[in-house]
């Protein structure tokens, strides 16, 4: 089983070495997460006005 989790595994210190993150790949992950960020809420925004237009068009169809 220890084959298994070998590379999970790591030293009960292991919270206190400093991140061995390079500048540009922090940078290329902070680039990705904004995007992603973006596209979630362009997504919402998207959501609000659908919900909106039938809105609407729904309280036009009331007498």
């Amino acid at each position: 089983m220890s084959l298994l989790t070998d590379g999970f595994e790591r030293p009960i210190d292991w919270t206190e070495r400093p991140a061995r993150i390079s500048r540009k790949r922090r940078a290329r992950l902070k680039s990705l997460a904004f995007g992603a960020l973006t596209l979630i809420s362009m997504g919402s925004v998207l959501t609000a006005l659908i919900a909106l237009r039938t809105t609407i068009y729904v309280w036009h169809l009331l007498p």
